[in-house]
This record gives structure tokens, sequence and C-alpha cells, in this order.
């Protein structure tokens, strides 16, 4: 399984999952600079939805999934997150 996802967006040029936060919404971040964050709605009707969100916001909903992540059990996929948060936050 290849854990990368990238979305082009219309604006912004290329986006990469950061991580799945709900069932069809998942935050994705710019790829060179890893500063600008959007959460990204998939829906039948609307399409993709890119929703701007700030630095602190995206932090939230990313160790939010972190904190789903360890209580589900799923340690492999919370490491790699865990990774993915050092990298983009500290």
């Amino acid at each position: 399984m290849n854990p990368e996802t990238y979305l082009n967006h219309p604006t912004f040029g290329l986006l990469f999952r950061v991580c799945l936060v709900e069932e069809k919404q998942e935050l994705f971040a710019t790829l060179y600079a890893q500063r600008l964050f959007f959460l990204v709605r998939s829906g039948v009707a609307e399409g993709l939805v890119f929703e701007p969100v700030g630095r602190s916001e995206a932090r939230v909903l990313l160790e939010n999934r972190l904190r789903i992540l360890r209580r589900a059990g799923h340690y492999t996929e919370y490491d790699r997150l865990q990774k993915t948060y050092k990298k983009t936050f500290q």
C-alpha cells in the first residue's frame, strides 16, 4: 500500500495528503512549503471542496487523528503519522 496521495489545487499547485480526518475529509498541505493547509472534503454532488485551515487548526486535526490511531491500536499508521507530525510542526 502506498500511503502517499497527491492532489492538484487550482491555485496552490501540488498538495500532499497529511492524514485522514474523518470519512470523506482529509488534511492536505502544500508540497514544497508545507505551510498552507487545506481540509479537503469529497462528496458526490460537489466533488472536491478545498477549505483552507490555519496552521494551529491543522495541528489540532493531526493530533486528534494521532489519538484515534493510538486508542484503536493502529501502531504502524500511528508511527508514520507521528513522523509526519514531527517533521511538519516541530
